[in-house]
């Protein structure tokens, strides 16, 4: 379609266009209220649906039916009538509900009576020695390459971490054909142990828990060869011809010794936390999450920030999954609605009861989770020989020496070391950076503090940026 680049003014601007954001914009859409949906990728669907417009019915098949399930969210959001931008990446969002964004090597921006972030997640950084050797990707990288473009690894990968979605992806894996090398968890029987607090909810939520154990169970069933306990973890790697060092094999150890296993393509993964690059650079308030070690911004029962007329949707509020996104971005878009006059508050709380009692039956299983997959110490705060920062190479010893000439925080090791300065903006290395600084100056990661994010959010020219 085509866009007109010059500012614009809208009722509601939703950034993200995953399940919070597809449910946000069509329930505001209903209202009658004029909604713009920004997002960076060329289809709807976010990261969880990711590509669903397009998926084949092998595909679907492969990648499971809670996958397909984001299909009807996507066709009720195609007939709400609420505008989509496309390639559309939003690089700044202001205070005053102002929405830049770059689309097409252009600026343009919306002026909106509100604006509601389905920014979505990020997975967790996995530092470990040779974490950044080619051949190591995340586990939720491969699995874009699945959902977007049937791309599976050319040899036998090797899965290793934590989480549901370790699981989960080496079940589609099996789906697809692609033998797996080894699934290497990094859980012990202390977190078993942790979980069993939260046993009884869990059970609640019996549908979540019998989806795992299904998962595990085929696998298994499979041949796929599984560790548990696994600690010391290193990524291994060896020079080619070509003179490039490239990863060869994991090394780690259980409980039954020191193991090997070679493999040129390493998948990691121990979770996923909440994307706040625009709610910090917001300068909302956030708190530090100890159950799901991570920031997360404050809001009140709609989601809204403490920046007026801000909301926040799905995981970039605190991790969910794609569920409990969708019952978020409608109860967002409620409020808003009632904000605005489209709706009374008598309408807003009768529907917000069903989906308010839809995100409770969902988040019943998230306290186990939580418990059953804590990211290990070791995994998240790494030895000093570690790279940290991979776009400035910033190891955790030289935030230790950076701690030990005074610095606090990780604004200050910007200053030090031009750590959290590359092309991510942070987003790569901010929690680690965080945690390894608590751990030197033995204080919580709260009193630390996270990275001052500034625009842009995602990288434009000078050239882009005088266009506007």
């Amino acid at each position: 379609m085509a866009v007109d680049f010059a500012s614009e003014n809208v009722d509601v601007v939703v950034v993200g266009a995953g399940p919070a954001g597809m449910s946000a914009a069509t329930r505001a859409a209903a209202a009658g209220l004029s909604v713009v949906l920004l997002d960076e990728q060329d289809a709807v669907g976010g990261q969880i649906y990711r590509a669903i417009g397009r998926a084949d019915m092998r595909r679907k098949e492969i990648l499971g039916v809670d996958y397909a399930a984001g299909a009807a969210i996507a066709d009720a959001f195609a007939r709400s009538g609420a505008r989509h931008v496309a390639n559309a990446s939003v690089w700044q969002v202001t205070r005053e509900r102002t929405v830049h964004y770059l689309r097409e090597g252009k600026i343009g921006s919306f002026e909106a009576k509100r604006v509601i972030l389905a920014s979505g997640a990020l997975e967790r950084p996995f530092p470990i020695p040779g974490w950044t050797l080619p051949g190591v990707l995340t586990a939720g990288a491969a699995q874009i390459l699945l959902k977007s473009a049937g791309e599976v690894p050319a040899t036998a990968p090797v899965l290793v971490g934590c989480g549901p979605l370790l699981y989960l992806l080496g079940w589609q894996y099996v789906r697809a054909g692609v033998p797996i090398r080894a699934l290497v968890d990094t859980s012990r029987l202390e977190d078993r142990w942790r979980a069993k607090r939260h046993l009884f909810a869990a059970l609640r939520a019996w549908p979540f828990v019998s989806k795992g154990l299904q998962l595990i169970r085929d696998l298994r069933k499979a041949g796929v060869p599984m560790y548990e306990g696994a600690d010391d973890l290193r990524v291994d790697g060896k020079t080619g011809s070509d003179g490039v060092q490239r990863a060869c094999a994991l090394t780690f150890s259980t409980s039954s010794g020191t193991h090997r296993i070679d493999a040129d393509v390493i998948l990691l993964h121990q979770g996923v936390v909440p994307n706040t690059q625009f709610t910090h650079a917001l300068r909302a308030a956030h708190r530090w999450d100890d159950a799901q070690l991570c920031f997360t911004p404050q809001t009140d029962a709609w989601g809204e920030l403490d920046v007026p007329g801000i909301f926040v949707a799905g995981d970039g509020a605190g991790i969910g999954g794609a569920q409990a996104a969708a019952e978020q971005g409608a109860l967002a878009a409620l409020a808003v609605a009632s904000q605005l006059g489209a709706i009374d508050g008598a309408l807003r709380d009768r529907e917000a009861a069903a989906h308010r009692a839809a995100l409770e039956r969902v988040m019943r299983i998230r306290p186990f989770l939580d418990s059953l997959y804590r990211p290990r110490d070791a995994n998240r705060i790494p030895a000093d020989g570690t790279i940290v920062c991979r776009c400035e190479e910033v190891t955790a010893g030289d935030l230790r020496g950076f701690v030990a000439l005074g610095c606090v925080g990780p604004n200050q090791a910007k200053s030090f070391g031009r750590c959290g300065m590359g092309p991510c903006q942070g987003r790569m290395c901010g929690l680690t950076v965080t945690e390894v600084i608590a751990d030197a100056r033995k204080v919580s990661p709260a009193d630390v503090g996270y990275y001052r994010i500034r625009p842009p959010i995602k990288p434009l020219t000078l050239g882009e940026l005088a266009g506007e």
